[in-house]
């Protein structure tokens, strides 16, 4: 097994478990896609991009369908935001959001949308009102 932290792969869904998804990387070895980290309905035999999150002393192998690190997800989470905003003028969201309502409007979780969220007004490309976002004007 050459695999390092942050390559990408092709999944393969294998069955549900308790803490998750057993996936087939690469068609050769076992890994596992937790849970907390999906966003999207995954059935059994679904093939999807992942990524090497973890490679653990025991030699199991953890994956995600995002890309590891914050520079290779920021941009991915601010232009699904951007685009929402583009489409529907504002987002009925903010920082205190229900996690559900986050996922459902933006298939993301809160932690990922609060630091899009930040990046986005930092560059004051945001306003983040009290029941909404809005694009700023230009």
């Amino acid at each position: 097994m050459e695999y390092e932290i942050g390559d990408r792969v092709m999944l393969s869904i294998q069955r549900a478990t308790d803490l998750g998804y057993v996936v087939l990387i690469d068609d050769e070895f076992e890994g596992l896609l937790f849970r907390n980290e999906v966003f999207q309905p995954l059935s059994r035999d679904l093939e999807v991009r992942g990524y090497i999150k973890n490679i653990r002393e025991d030699g199991k192998i953890d994956v995600s369908l995002r890309p590891q690190g914050f520079l290779n997800v920021i941009d991915a989470d601010c232009d699904a935001i951007m685009a929402a905003l583009k489409q529907q003028h504002r987002l009925m969201l903010t920082d205190k959001s229900a996690p559900e309502a986050i996922k459902r409007e933006l298939n993301m979780s809160k932690k990922a949308f609060k630091k899009a969220l930040g990046f986005l007004y930092k560059r004051k490309l945001i306003l983040i009102l009290d029941d909404c976002v809005e694009l700023v004007k230009s």
